[in-house]
Order: C-alpha cells, then sequence, then structure tokens
C-alpha cells in the first residue's frame, strides 16, 4: 500500500466514523474530509468542484422539482384514492399501501411519497383501529423497494448509471434497473405484506397526537394579581426557560400563543406549561396566584381546585386552543436545519409565532422542559400557534406535517398538465432521444412554466443537504480510483474469495454494500462502493455491469437500522419505533432479497 492509499484510507475510516456517530451533518462531514484530502494531496485542486456538476447531482435536483411537481398537482392522491374503498381491511390496506408506495417511489423522490402517504396511512389505521405502527415501518420500506426500479427512483441508482458510463458505455437508461428492480421489489412487497408486518412492533396506541401527547399535566392557571410586578410587562419578558405561557385569559377573551410583545394586566389569568416545580417556582417570584391545575387526577380535585371563577376546569386542549389557535404535529426531517440546536436557542416564540408544547422521540415524551431539548431526526413535534399560519411556520423548520389529512386530487387540468410533461421527460430518456440531466432539467423548467408549479416552490423542493453530500462524496469516489485503492481493495478480495464462483463475489458486493448503507447514507454508500464494483469487475476480467447493478441494489437496503435513509428515520417517531426494531423485520426482507437479486442479476446482467 502506498502513502497515498494509506492516506486515503484513513480519511474514508473516519468519514465513515463521523457518518455513524451523527454529531454533526452528513453534508458537512464530507466537505469536511474533501478538503482533508484536497490538503493532503489525495484529489487535484480541479476535481474538487466536480461533484458540483456531476450529472447525478443535476438530476437528483431536477427530479426533486419533478416529484414537488406531480404532488402539487395532486397526482399522488390521485393514484392513492381507492385506498379509501379499504379503510376498514387492514390486511388490505397495507397491502395498497405499500404496493402504491413501491409504485410511486419508482417514479418520484421515494421521501416524497412517503412523506405524502405517511399522514394518510396515520388516518386510515385510525379509521381502522390498528396501531399505526403497523403500517410505517413497511410503508418505509416500501419506499426503498420502489426506488430500487428505475433510474430515477433513488439517488444511488444516477450515482452507479454515471460510473457505468465512465467505463466507456453508454449510462445504464430509465428502466435497466427494471429487470432485477421489479422483482425484487415486488418479492419485497409481498414479504411486508404476508409475513414482515407481523415481525414489526405492535405499539397499543397512536405515537402522536392526544395519545402521544397528553399536555394537562403540565398545564397550570394562574392569575395576575392586583400589584403584581408582571403587570404592565410583555409576555415575552414574563416568560423563563422552564415555563411556557400559552394562553392569557382576559374577561371573555382568550389569548392563544399570545404574542411576545401583549402586555399583562391584573385580573390576567395565565396557562402556563411546564413542571409542576417549575410553574411553583415561577408563580412564588413572580408573585401570580395558582388558579387551578388543568388536568385534575380525580373528581374530587376537580370540585377542590375549581378557582376563584367557581368553573369546572377546561380540558387542556381548550386552554391551549382557540378559534384562531391551534395545535399541530410534525416530524423532523433528517436534512432540517435545527437538528442539533437547542430548542431554548432558536427562541420560536420571537422568530416565528409558535410555541413548542410537547416533543416526543422514540414513542416517548420528553421532560416537560423542552429549552434544553437538542433536536434530532425524528422527533415527533407538537406545536401552538396560528392555525392559518401554522402549515408554513412547519415547512420554515424544514419539518414534515403530520396532520390526518383527507385525498385530494386537486385540479383535473393541472393533474394531466403535469403527468403530460412527466411522461415526455421520461420517454425522452428511455428511448435515448435525450441524457437524463438534459431531459430531467427540461421537465423541470417546463412544469415552471406550464404553471404546475412556481418558480418558489421549485427552489424550496430541492433538499440542497443531499445535493451539498454527493457534490463532496463523487471526488472522494473518484480519489479511490485515481489513487489505485480500488483496486488494491478489489484485488484483496479476490484473493480472499480464491475460487469462488462470480454469482458468490457479486452476492459479496451486495451484501458489502447493503451493510454500508445500513450504516450511512445509501448515497455515499454508492459512491464508496462503485470504485470497488468496477475493481473486482476488472479482476475478474468481465462485465461491470452485474456489479453495478448489485451495488444499486444493496445500496437501497438501508432496512436494519433508522439511519441509513431519510424514509426509515422518518417514520421512526411517528411510528413509535425504537433503534432495534428495525432489524427483526429488515434482516429477514435483506435475506430474501440477497436470494432473489442474485439469480436475477446473473440471468439479466450475465457476468459474460
Amino acid at each position: 500500500m502506498t502513502g497515498d492509499q494509506y492516506s486515503l484510507s484513513v480519511v474514508l475510516v473516519l468519514t465513515l466514523l463521523l457518518f455513524i456517530q451523527g454529531r454533526w451533518r452528513q453534508d458537512l462531514v464530507a466537505w469536511l474530509m474533501l478538503m482533508v484530502a484536497t490538503i493532503l494531496g489525495l484529489v487535484e485542486a480541479d476535481d474538487v468542484w466536480k461533484g458540483l456538476s456531476h450529472s447525478a447531482v443535476v438530476s437528483v435536483a431536477a427530479v426533486l422539482v419533478l416529484s414537488k411537481s406531480l404532488t402539487s398537482a395532486g397526482v399522488v392522491d390521485w393514484a392513492a384514492k381507492p385506498l379509501e374503498r379499504v379503510a376498514s381491511r387492514p390486511r388490505l390496506l397495507l397491502a395498497g399501501l405499500t404496493t402504491i408506495t413501491a409504485v410511486l417511489s419508482g417514479f418520484i423522490n421515494n421521501v416524497g411519497a412517503l412523506a405524502l402517504l405517511m399522514p394518510v396511512a396515520i388516518r386510515l389505521a385510525k379509521e381502522s383501529s390498528k396501531p399505526v405502527s403497523m403500517y410505517l415501518m413497511p410503508l418505509a420500506f416500501a419506499s426503498l423497494l420502489g426506488g430500487m426500479t428505475t433510474l430515477i427512483g433513488t439517488p444511488p441508482n444516477l450515482i452507479v448509471a454515471g460510473f457505468r458510463q465512465q467505463t466507456g458505455v453508454r449510462a445504464f437508461s430509465m428502466f435497466d434497473f427494471a429487470s432485477v428492480g421489479v422483482i425484487v421489489a415486488f418479492a419485497g412487497v409481498v414479504f411486508l405484506t404476508t409475513i414482515g408486518w407481523r415481525l414489526v412492533p405492535k405499539r397499543g396506541a397512536r405515537v402522536s397526537g392526544a395519545e402521544l401527547f397528553k399536555i394537562g399535566p403540565y398545564l397550570t392557571e394562574v392569575k395576575v394579581p392586583e400589584k403584581c410586578p408582571l403587570a404592565g410587562k410583555s409576555v415575552g419578558d414574563a416568560a423563563s426557560h422552564e415555563v411556557q405561557i400559552l394562553s392569557v385569559v382576559r374577561g371573555e377573551r382568550r389569548f392563544a400563543a399570545p404574542s411576545a410583545y401583549l402586555r399583562l394586566r391584573e385580573g390576567d389569568v395565565l396557562v402556563l406549561m411546564g413542571a409542576g416545580e417549575a410553574i411553583e417556582r415561577f408563580a412564588k417570584d413572580k408573585g401570580l396566584e395558582v388558579v387551578q391545575r388543568a388536568d385534575p387526577q380525580n373528581e374530587q380535585a376537580k370540585k377542590n381546585e375549581g378557582g376563584e371563577r367557581g368553573d369546572p376546569p377546561a380540558p387542556p386542549e381548550e386552554l391551549a386552543e382557540s378559534k384562531e389557535v391551534g395545535l399541530g404535529e410534525a416530524v423532523v426531517r433528517p436534512t432540517s436545519w435545527i437538528i442539533g440546536s437547542f430548542a431554548a436557542s432558536l427562541r420560536l416564540r420571537h422568530r416565528f409565532g409558535i410555541n413548542l408544547v410537547g416533543v416526543a422521540r422514540e414513542g416517548s415524551r420528553r421532560e416537560p422542559r423542552l429549552d434544553s431539548t437538542r433536536f434530532q431526526a425524528g422527533d415527533v413535534l407538537l406545536l401552538q400557534g396560528p392555525r392559518e399560519d401554522l402549515p408554513a411556520r412547519i415547512a420554515d423548520l424544514d419539518c414534515l406535517p403530520l396532520a390526518e389529512r383527507p385525498l385530494a386530487i386537486g385540479n383535473a387540468t393541472k393533474r394531466w398538465r403535469a403527468v403530460a410533461v412527466f411522461s415526455a421527460g421520461i420517454f425522452s430518456v428511455a428511448v435515448g432521444f435525450l441524457p437524463a440531466p438534459v431531459a430531467f432539467v427540461s421537465a423541470a423548467v417546463v412544469m415552471v412554466l406550464v404553471r404546475v408549479i412556481a418558480v418558489r416552490e421549485a427552489y424550496d423542493a430541492i433538499e440542497w443537504p443531499v445535493l451539498s453530500l454527493l457534490a463532496a462524496m463523487i471526488p472522494l469516489g473518484l480519489a479511490i480510483e485515481t489513487t489505485g485503492l480500488a483496486q488494491l481493495i478489489a484485488d484483496r478480495a479476490l484473493w480472499i474469495a480464491g475460487f469462488a464462483p462470480v454469482w458468490a463475489v457479486i452476492a459479496a458486493i451486495l451484501v458489502v454494500t447493503m451493510f454500508l448503507s445500513d450504516l450511512v447514507n445509501n448515497a455515499a454508500a454508492a459512491v464508496l462502493m462503485c470504485p470497488i464494483a468496477l475493481g473486482v469487475a476488472k479482476g475478474l476480467n468481465a462485465s461491470a455491469d452485474p456489479f453495478l447493478i448489485a451495488t444499486a441494489i444493496g445500496a437501497s437496503c438501508a432496512f436494519l437500522t433508522p439511519v441509513g435513509h431519510q424514509s426509515t428515520l422518518l417514520v421512526m417517531g411517528p411510528g413509535g419505533y425504537r433503534f432495534g426494531d428495525y432489524w427483526r423485520c429488515g434482516i429477514v426482507l435483506e435475506l430474501l432479497i440477497a436470494f432473489v437479486a442474485v439469480p436475477g442479476i446473473m440471468y439479466f446482467w450475465p457476468p459474460r
């Protein structure tokens, strides 16, 4: 091993360790390691920026815009409309959800398909009186399975296609992945709907909404008495890190989620949220009178705590909501900018006009002192704010709303316009009329021109952290080739394999990529494994195609942990799953895929 190969190996191992640790964002880690590799002379200065203009990066950006266009036009809801008719039949509903998700994920961003169908699944699960955990993990797995079937189904497929082009032949076309991908996806969906769902933990109740966020025990009503030092001060000045003011009752008026600039008056009743001890200290320090606990434990308490107004305690939801103000749930996306931030540092009330009322992680509510909570991907947030503005504020936080929305198919003209433009782009790639990046960017531009999607929506649809990660990882992947490290690893692998048949070597590539994608972003796994797959093919004097297809399939098999793909992480909070819940169903699914994929690869993509 040369000095450059040794140094690059250290850089790559450190990159993987930082990915797995998850303390820093993956795109930040990738750029940091790319700069280190460049300073060490492992990557040429001119090659650092090749990732920004790489065809895979451009294609991913365009596909994200096209996915948003189709969903905005109501195409996804139109396709999922038949699910309403089977809501009372859980097994049939599960089959419908997984099948539709898999099909949609072949043509639009798989995370986008999951994000749209997840709220629908939550609502229909409630109607069928089944725990939502029964549906969400199969739904996430189905989105990964569907991504295997086409060029645009998932970023790893675009990356693999680009590496194939580097061998001197054309890149994989739109449906080249379908020969094996459709078989694997079909087998996977059948498994999930017959056996796999039995391996998914069945939590007894919904893990979001009222069942999770029982805010009553943390609410207390207090009164601003005469000569109270808080009288005349603003809500923003009165609040503390430990206690939130959710509502201000003034006579017949109630200000839910009051403005930070609202001035308090004598006689105002404040609805406070926090731990009991914190509220007691707050009330004592500020000279407030406790009126009642918002969630009494028994009927006698209700009688004793009627307070000065003589009214029975109001339901907790009524204390936190009004006609203008409501509560909304959202899940923190893996790309959200709030990840790693403390709730207190975001100053949600001042910056966005909303209150953070609850945080749940892995199906369990966090302690009421939320200011010290550091947000993680997959957290479920309960937010309070103006009903009309709350969806926009959730989007500003780069979170996914979990409203139990009904299906809405939208305007038929706009829907068919979106389908026509998208189909034209797909057709031009399938017949080889245009290269994928040109076709998809052209289709995205036309979507804007025909007003299927606004320019602002198009830019918002692009997941910049994902593109940034790809742009940084691609030069590192090229360095694996240019330094000879890929061929060195391939030679060692061939030496270990000895006289093993080619199909066993392909299976090994598939399994190793599976394992890697369970630990790091699947696109990063594809970037790292493609040079090795090409080196193995060269060492065997065989076609590179079966090895690249195996890499593509393996990169989409992030089923053992929630951290390998955005889809599996997104359902963790809403489904109430724990980290160890994934492998029970995932390990059987990965074994099934290996059993089905390897013969399929050997038949459709023979090594020659």
